[in-house]
This record gives C-alpha cells, structure tokens and sequence, in this order.
C-alpha cells in the first residue's frame, strides 16, 4: 500500500538530512521533491500545490527545538499536513433509522457487491445488526447470482426480484420485508456502469428520493487515481453523497485517490477494502494511514485487529501452557489459524514499523504458511504434542506425507524450538494476558 509514494517522500526528506537549521532554500528544495512524489503518485495537481505550500509556511513559521533535526521536523510536519488532507479524523456511518438504509454507488467493476457484503459482515458482528442485501442490480447479468454467493458466505439474507426490471420497486418492497422480518439494516446494492451516463444517475437519484437512505457510500477503486476523484466529483455533484469507499486500496502503490478526494469532494473517506476476503475491510483513520505512508507503521490498526480474534479463555490456556513448557504444535495452528484471519500476511507486517521497507519485495502471502501446516498435519497427534518425540524415521514418514523435504522438517523443528524459548522469555518479562486487559480498559 502506497510503497512508491512512501519510498519517494523518504527520499524527499534526506534532502535536509545532516542540515543544521531549517531555512528557505534548503525548505524550497525538499518540498519541490516532494511536491514530484505527490504528482508521480497521482494526486490532483491544485491539492498537490496547496499542500506543499501548506507545509512551506509552518516549516518556516516554526521554531526549530534544538534537541529535534530539521528532517525530523519536516516529517512531523508533513505526517500532520497528511493527516489533514485525508479528513483530520475517522468520520463514523450513520445507523440511525428503522431500518437504517445505506444506499451504495459507483461506477461497475469498483467493488461494489462485495464491499456491500464486507460492510453486513462488519456491521453484523462489531455493532450487532441483523442486515438484509438488496440487490437492484437489474441489468449486469448474475450480478443478484454474486450478491447472492457473498450473501451466503457471510449468512446473511439477500432479498431480490430476478423478473423485475424496476430498482425502485424492489428497494421500497426490500424495506417493507426488512420491516416484517426484524431487520434493523439495509444495504442496497445498486447498479453500475463502466462510466457515468445520464441514465444511471437518474435510476440512483430515483432510488435516493424513494428510500430516503441515512447513508450514501460512494465506492470507487483506489488504483484508478485521478479518474476516481473525477468519478467521484460528478457522483456527488447529483447524489450528495455522504462519504467514500475506497476498494483495493492493497494493490494501490501510488495513493493519488486517497490523498485527493477529501479535498476534491469535501466528503471524508469513511472505509477501505484491503483484499478479497470478507474480513479485509477497515475504518479509514486518516492520522494512521499518514503513519504508514511516511514508513511508521500502524501499530493501533494492527492490535485492533488482533483484538478481534482474541479469545481470553484461549489466551489464558496458552499462557499457562507456555509457563509450563507445553506449547505444542497444536497450539502453533490453532495461532497459525488466527492469523490468518487478521487480513492479508503482508498487509499486516506493513503495520508493524520499518518492516513494511524490508517487505517491499518479498512474496509473502497467505499461501506463505501452505508449507508449515502441510508437515504439522502429516505428524500424528502425539508427535504434535510432544515434538521431542521426532526422531529421524519419524522425519522420513512425516517428509513422504507431506511432500516436503527432512531439511525443510529440520528448520521448523528448530523454528518451533527457538519460538518456544522467545515466548518463554517474553513471558517471564511481562504478562501479556494483563497487558491486552490494560489496551482494553482504556479504550
């Protein structure tokens, strides 16, 4: 995510690297780079240009502490401005209403039948809803087919009228059933075309009269750059909606979208779409993703999420197994399991600070742990619980069952040794049990 924006900005700053003092010339040069990076990244040339001479201004306004570098401040500076420039602070949906009716929009191909059910997936078991989908895509062929596909996986009901060819009926008769059925969510998944013509936005604009929905997402694919901020300027010019999506954000290097559709629109960024699976979808946070286009990570994200999968009573096993020396490999899946459910291994090792650089060109993916569980499921049960037990025929039959090599068998073995010595160690430190307890107290 925004690795070639991150990558220039840093080079930016090194201009004032071994710099004594902040002064206009040497301010003039890093921010002229830096204005190159925001433009190589896509972003709107006026919102370019309003930025760096935003930041111009404070960096001269300021007093330089002496105990702080003048590159250290120009990236305060910048990592501020950033914040800013994506809206300041996370801007909350609106689920008032009975039902409450979020209407979605964009262009075909953005992303919007799935957001749509990463957004009742999300709300349906972080806020409690009972969602219903509605699909009013009437014209894309097998587009009620996928709602209904996403719908399932996620085990929430999608109402449709396959033989009807009127949205607006279906939406009004897709409230009424939400009504009788308890639902107290509706999102309508909307038709959408491979570029803006009058008839869509008329068909949406009839769409918004009839429902009256609390909430209008705009959802618009990230890597699209500029054509997305000027797809989203024409949509809220006749929707008025009320905040934006932005979806495969993940394989967006640049971050022109991100950083010009604030500005551009006057509407905040409200979620991302960060992978395939039902579960990639976060809150946009606009000081975090600063964080980590300027390389410092995003640890509140990244703890937030492994908050999510956290199971106390599990924790509280492992914790006294460790204690005791009893960690096994059925512990290893069952943590191997829960990772994988954080969302996309790179994306999560991104969020971790100055790992994101080392992880620029590694291929790592959730395919990534294939190779670890295939040899922990060729062991026998015994053999996971106790590793000592593998021998070198033991090594033999495991490396046949799994089609790995005894080397490869070797290097988990001693992984999972080292592994075992650290959380022994880290325990002995500190109590994470307790630790996660004080994060969740404050909160």
């Amino acid at each position: 995510m925004f690795e070639n924006l991150s990558e220039r900005l840093e080079r930016s700053f090194k201009i004032l690297k071994g710099q004594g003092t902040i002064t206009e010339i040497n301010v003039a040069e890093t921010l002229k780079d830096v204005r190159k990076a925001l433009l190589d990244a896509d972003v709107n040339y006026k919102v370019a240009k309003t930025f760096t001479d935003d930041v111009k201004a404070k960096a001269l306004g300021m007093n330089v502490l002496n105990a702080i570098k003048p590159n250290e401040l120009m990236v305060k500076i910048v990592h501020d401005e950033l914040a800013r420039l994506m809206g300041g602070t996370h801007e909350d949906i609106n689920l008032k209403g009975s039902p409450a009716v979020i209407l979605m929009s964009g262009l075909q191909g953005s992303g919007k039948t799935t957001f749509s059910g990463k957004l009742a997936n999300m709300l349906k078991h972080k806020r409690g809803k009972n969602p219903l989908l509605v699909a009013c895509d009437v014209y894309r062929p097998a587009a009620i087919d996928q709602l209904k596909v996403v719908g399932e996986q996620i085990n929430v009901p999608v109402y449709s009228e396959p033989d009807s060819k009127n949205p607006i009926k279906i939406a009004e008769n897709a409230i009424k059933q939400a009504k009788r059925n308890g639902h107290d969510l509706v999102i309508i998944d909307t038709a959408g075309r491979l570029a803006i013509d009058e008839q869509m936005m008329a068909e949406i604009a009839a769409i918004k009269d009839a429902v009256k929905p609390q909430e209008i997402l705009f959802v618009v694919d990230a890597m699209t750059g500029q054509d997305a901020v000027n797809t989203a300027k024409e949509f809220n010019e006749r929707l008025n909606f009320d905040g934006v999506v932005l979806t495969k954000l993940d394989g967006d290097t640049r971050g022109g979208a991100a950083l010009s559709i604030r500005t551009v629109v006057d509407k905040p960024i409200k979620f991302i779409g960060t992978g395939e699976k039902m579960e990639a979808i976060d809150l946009f946070h606009p000081e975090r993703m600063a964080d980590r286009i300027l390389g410092m990570g995003d640890i509140v994200s990244l703890v937030e999420r492994a908050q999510e999968q956290y199971d106390e009573e599990e924790a509280r096993k492992i914790s006294k197994k460790i204690a005791k020396n009893q960690f096994d490999f059925n512990d290893f899946m069952s943590q191997i399991q829960q990772i994988k459910k954080m969302g996309n291994i790179k994306d999560l090792a991104s969020m971790i600070p100055g790992v994101g650089k080392m992880m620029k060109n590694v291929d790592l993916d959730d395919n990534s742990f294939v190779g670890v569980e295939s040899i922990i499921q060729s062991m026998t049960p015994a053999e996971r619980a106790n590793p000592q037990l593998i021998n070198g025929s033991r090594k033999n039959r495991i490396a046949k069952g799994c089609g790995r090599s005894v080397p490869e068998i070797n290097r988990l073995l001693k992984q999972f040794s080292d592994m075992q010595k650290m959380m022994r160690a880290m325990q002995n430190q500190s109590n994470p049990l307790r630790m996660m307890r004080k994060k969740q107290s404050r909160r």
